[in-house]
């Protein structure tokens, strides 16, 4: 039974055969102990005085060969015990490989079927999922660096010929590598929609107050005596302050736009638009300089 060649071909067949191997190890340790019995009392027949029913030489010499057939056992035990041992540290590794690779395979078809989201919500839920996903990674990535630490100690035993468990690496290393790349570009398609869809938001919300400032500053309430028109007026130098302090974000806006990535940038709605915010600021800030020439007027 110690002397079979048999180290299992799956990791299940393995651990099989250490259950059995320890029930063999268990019986070897009863037997240590009943031969030590009986060893103990053959000898106090090769120590008897006057009448001896044996050579006590011959009792000697048995004794001997029983107790280094028992040593030799042991010294199998324990070799085909390390060969067990060493046989599902290598189906353990082959196993965690494959789970590697189906780990890999189920992300890269999560990531083939995302998509970038289409508002600035939707982004922002989609890149949190994103940031677990990248959690998730960096966990796998320090279980599959241990793995493969362990496959390079196994290579290095020659038992096991290195061809298989080399390969073996270098394919999950290729697929590790691909998800690694496909996971930053879609990182990178997430960033350049959340850029996207935050300077569109912004826009809108320039293109909201520009519009309700235009209500105001194109009033015709001009007052109805001194003091009201002086109160009116004190109001629209106020706002003609804060059309001031929009104008560098108007400006700006043109170089936020050559900063989206070309697929967001290039489209006609979105270069329209920010030609419509330059037309109605210019607008505003027009009528702005009426409307506080006229309240000038109505307060002369």
């Amino acid at each position: 039974l110690l002397l079979s060649k048999d180290l299992g071909k799956h990791l299940l067949e393995v651990e099989d055969l250490l259950q059995k191997q320890g029930l063999l190890e268990a019986d070897i340790a009863a037997q240590s102990e009943r031969v030590q019995a009986l060893n103990a009392a053959a000898l106090t027949f090769s120590e008897l005085e006057g009448y001896q029913p044996c050579d006590p030489q011959v009792i000697c010499n048995r004794v001997n060969h029983v107790r280094t057939c028992l040593e030799e056992l042991g010294e199998l035990a324990a070799k085909r015990r390390k060969e067990l041992e060493e046989s599902r540290q290598l189906w353990a590794f082959f196993q965690e490989m494959e789970e590697a690779e189906a780990w890999i395979r189920e992300k890269e078809k999560i990531l083939a079927t995302k998509t970038c989201g289409r508002d600035l919500s939707s982004v922002l839920t989609l890149t949190n999922k994103h940031k677990s996903m990248l959690g998730e990674l960096g966990g796998r990535r320090a279980l599959l660096h241990q793995t493969m630490k362990r496959g390079e100690q196994l290579s290095a035993k020659k038992r096991f010929g290195p061809g298989g468990i080399q390969e073996k690496m270098r394919e999950v290393r290729l697929r590790w590598k691909k998800l690694e790349e496909v996971t930053g570009l879609h990182q990178q398609r997430l960033q350049e929609a959340l850029n996207f869809f935050q300077f569109s938001a912004e826009t809108d919300d320039l293109v909201a107050w520009l519009q309700d400032t235009y209500r105001i500053v194109s009033s015709d309430d001009f007052g109805h005596d001194d003091y009201s028109t002086q109160g009116l007026l004190r109001k629209h130098r106020a706002l003609v302050e804060e059309v001031e302090k929009h104008r560098a974000t108007v400006l700006a806006l043109r170089k936020q736009l050559a900063l989206l990535a070309p697929e967001h940038r290039q489209g006609v709605d979105v270069q329209i638009r920010v030609v419509e915010v330059e037309q109605l600021f210019g607008e505003v800030a027009e009528v702005a300089v009426l409307r506080q020439q006229w309240l000038q007027d109505a307060l002369a």
